[in-house]
């Protein structure tokens, strides 16, 4: 096989790891948050280019208020006073999902973070913020409508070329957490031809270890693509 290029992970698990220790929510995906900067790490030192996270999805709205607050204060911290460690690694920062449903406060962190990391060339983190897959898709659809390409011109790769991950080459691996063994809408277009991997741990315990099990286990699979 040759060299993984994009991982993807639904970070899963936050709310149960911190209730399994009496914490408060907002521990949990505080922890969360600093697991993925770590597991960030792992990736470059494997030669892994593009890791695309579902930090936020479009449900995730539904949560108490209180949650959602926090959670959005977590974001915009990471999009700002930890926006120096992504630049000083070189990490370019896409934020991929309906941006405009944010506040304004958090539209300009995420616009600002993506103009000062868009020279980032030792690798790409895509933050799914708001993101919902089918969502995605329709937003797609919308574009191309309203480029007016005619229908007998769209192909597969004019939809790709109009999703949010538009450029990127489609995950090789998908990683889900916490044990549930579904997509939960994450990548409906890209993940079609991508291997799932499905780990019990909740997202906080992942570890190195647990990284280099599933990499292993992709390894061993054959991508036949169908043929």
């Amino acid at each position: 096989m040759e060299q993984l290029q994009h991982l993807a992970i639904i970070m899963d698990g936050n709310r149960r790891w911190a209730k399994g220790k009496g914490l408060p929510a907002f521990e949990g995906h505080r922890q969360g948050y600093q697991k993925a900067k770590q597991v960030g790490d792992w990736c470059l030192d494997r030669g892994i280019k593009i890791l695309t996270v579902f930090a936020f999805s479009t449900e995730n709205w539904q949560r108490s208020k209180k949650e959602v607050d926090t959670l959005m204060k977590l974001l915009e911290f990471a999009l700002t006073k930890d926006l120096k460690i992504y630049i000083k690694k070189g990490i370019k920062i896409k934020v991929l999902g309906k941006i405009k449903d944010f506040s304004q406060r958090l539209q300009k962190a995420i616009a600002e973070a993506e103009e000062k990391t868009k020279n980032g060339e030792k690798g790409v983190l895509n933050l799914c913020l708001n993101y919902g897959g089918r969502l995605e898709i329709v937003e797609a659809v919308k574009k191309i409508c309203k480029e007016k390409i005619s229908p007998n011109k769209i192909t597969e790769k004019t939809i790709s070329d109009h999703l949010w991950t538009k450029s990127e080459p489609d995950p090789e691996l998908v990683i889900r957490t916490s044990g549930e063994m579904r997509l939960s809408g994450f990548l409906t277009w890209q993940s079609v031809y991508s291997e799932l991997y499905f780990c019990k741990k909740n997202w906080p315990d992942f570890s190195e270890k647990d990284l280099d099990e599933a990499l292993g286990e992709y390894w061993r699979r054959r991508r036949r693509f169908g043929k």
